[in-house]
């Protein structure tokens, strides 16, 4: 189970990097019915084209789709959320200073990196 579960997996990863093999793949299946109904020089006595000219237009328009799902990704807003915390001195109850500052930031551009710099593992007495 495990083994076709990888498999499945494995298939569904690669799929969007073979978006071309599969126009490619149609249309080598299609070329007869596509150089004597669609090509642009079907009506020629010596077409050397065989419909290849559909296949460049197939395959750009395939491109400018990816172009514009990746364009779309790029787009995405990022948001950041800050925690801010305070610190209790010896054990009495304090009043939560609360700073004008937002808790979130909205980045525009892709993200880089992210700090964990606010991040401190729990520490245990002995």
């Amino acid at each position: 189970m495990k083994s076709l579960f990888s498999i499945v997996l494995s298939i569904l990863l690669l799929l969007p990097s073979l978006g071309s093999f599969f126009v490619y793949t149609s249309f080598k299946l299609q070329q007869d019915e596509i150089a004597k109904t669609i090509c642009v020089q079907r009506k020629l006595v010596d077409n050397t084209c065989n419909g290849r000219c559909e296949l460049q237009k197939s395959l750009k328009k395939y491109e400018d789709n990816e172009k514009r799902m990746q364009n779309n990704l790029d787009s995405k807003v990022d948001l950041v959320y800050i925690q801010n915390t305070f610190i209790a001195k010896d054990w009495e109850v304090t009043e939560r200073n609360f700073s004008p500052r937002p808790n979130f930031y909205s980045l525009e551009k892709k993200t880089i990196s992210v700090s964990l710099s606010s991040f401190r593992p729990p520490s245990f007495l002995v």
